[in-house]
């Protein structure tokens, strides 16, 4: 299980990738993934898969389980867009009309989560 990441460093991370056009990989490996399990505390669940590469992946929302091959429930963004979106920067449907989102399967709109408590 990959280590929690401390609230400090999360808001940290967010904070710093929020205020730079060109952050560290690190400050936005961290904010994406501080962000990414604020969505999984949130949303517990194994129902949908919330993928943002190459920093992370987490399955949030109750329901039908998935355990092997590719998730019938999957949403994939980048990490620019995923900070943006789980902050409250932007919203879901201007990203999905942008084209920044892939969202597939009949769960996949996670619009009501977001933006995540930071």
């Amino acid at each position: 299980m990959p280590r929690k990441i401390d609230t400090v460093d999360g808001r940290a991370a967010v904070s710093a990738v929020q205020e730079s056009d060109a952050p560290s990989r690190t400050e936005l490996a961290t904010a994406v993934r501080y962000l990414l399990q604020l969505l999984e505390e949130r949303a517990p669940g194994r129902s949908v898969e919330v993928r943002v590469p190459p920093f992370g992946a987490v399955q949030v929302i109750q329901g039908p389980t998935h355990t092997r091959g590719t998730p019938p429930n999957v949403v994939e963004t980048d990490p620019r867009t995923w900070v943006a979106l789980a902050t409250g920067e932007t919203t879901w449907g201007e990203q999905t009309a942008a084209g920044r989102i892939t969202a597939s399967g009949t769960r996949a709109d996670i619009s009501a989560l977001l933006p995540v408590r930071w």
